[in-house]
Parts: structure tokens; C-alpha cells; sequence
């Protein structure tokens, strides 16, 4: 159970608080360090699978574990930037964001008890809306040390906008992939 693998997605678990403690100590360059923690908890997402796939170290708690841990990660980042910016701006994406991933969990469930949770596999567009979603928290994240730089405030904007963009559309693919099986009487 504990393959490196494993071991890397456990680590992203344990920075969710310490990615929180630091965005909210009264420090220079907490925003800056808050940014950092989560990049390194974004390169330990992709480094986890990669890992898994090269070594076959394949379980099923990395299975469980792994997407939850994403989640709780993404939406920790997200919902201290809605309180960070108090924008309708950010809002609004971030709210689709987490809508979708509680939607596309409870799909994936209801599928796999059905035995087809093929049909709402992760596809690549997922995995785009996963970089957009890192770019744009990343971003809006230092922006509290960027005083100044409304540059990377719009474009850490606009890459939240693609992911709410790319999340509302793959969560449409997946209904519209389990969409018989929802309509059956």
C-alpha cells in the first residue's frame, strides 16, 4: 500500500494545511509561499500517475486516494481566493469548479455501481482543465504578494475561466456519456 506512488499523494494531503497556515500567516510573501506549496502539490499530482504508470505500482487505495486528495487541494486554493479577491469574478468560475466535481463524483459512483464507470473515465480534456486550473490558482494565489501586477491577475483570471469553461464541458460529456443509463425507467 505505501509505493511511492502512494507516498506522493499522501504528502499532497498533508500540505493542504500547511499550503492554509501559510497563505494566512501575517508574514511578507505569505501569498508568494502559499503559490509555491500548491505548485508543489500540482508537480506531485502529475509526478504520482507518472510514477504509477512507470513502475506499475497501481493500487486501490492510490486509486481512491488519489482524486480526493486533487479535490481537497483544489478546492482549499479556490475557496481562499474567492475570500482573497471577495470578487462575483472569481466567484462564479470557482462555484462552477466545485459544482462539477462534486457532479462528476457522484456520477463516477453511480456509474461504477452500475459497472460502468468506463463510460465517465478521465479524458484528455480533463486533463487540460487540471493545467488550466493549476495556472489560474497559481496565479490568483501570489497575487496577494503582486501588488501592482494586474497582468498576472488577468490572466490567472482568464486561465479560470478556460478551466470553468473546460470543467462545465467535460462534465456535459461525461452526462451526455451516462446520459441513457440516467434516463432509464
Amino acid at each position: 500500500m505505501w509505493n511511492i506512488p502512494n507516498l506522493l499523494t499522501s504528502f499532497r494531503i498533508v500540505l493542504i494545511p500547511v499550503f492554509l497556515v501559510v497563505f494566512y500567516l501575517p508574514i511578507e510573501h505569505a501569498s508568494f509561499l502559499a503559490a509555491l506549496i500548491f505548485v508543489i502539490a500540482a508537480i506531485t499530482d502529475a509526478l504520482d500517475g507518472w510514477v504509477a504508470r512507470k513502475l506499475d505500482q497501481f493500487t486501490k487505495f492510490g486509486e481512491f486516494l488519489d482524486p480526493v486528495a486533487d479535490k481537497i487541494m483544489v478546492a482549499a486554493a479556490l475557496i481562499v481566493v474567492v475570500e482573497s479577491f471577495g470578487s462575483l469574478w472569481i466567484t462564479v468560475p470557482a462555484l462552477v469548479i466545485i459544482s462539477r466535481e462534486l457532479i462528476v463524483s457522484a456520477l463516477r459512483e453511480w456509474m461504477a455501481e452500475l459497472g460502468k464507470r468506463g463510460n465517465v473515465a478521465v479524458s484528455s480534456m480533463g486533463k487540460l482543465k487540471t493545467i488550466a486550473q493549476m495556472v489560474a490558482l497559481t496565479g490568483l494565489l501570489w497575487a496577494g504578494d503582486l501588488t501592482g501586477h494586474l497582468v498576472i491577475v488577468v490572466v490567472s483570471t482568464m486561465a479560470l475561466y478556460i478551466a470553468a469553461i473546460l470543467t462545465f464541458w467535460s462534465m456535459y460529456v461525461y452526462l451526455l456519456n451516462a446520459w441513457q443509463d440516467l434516463t432509464k425507467e
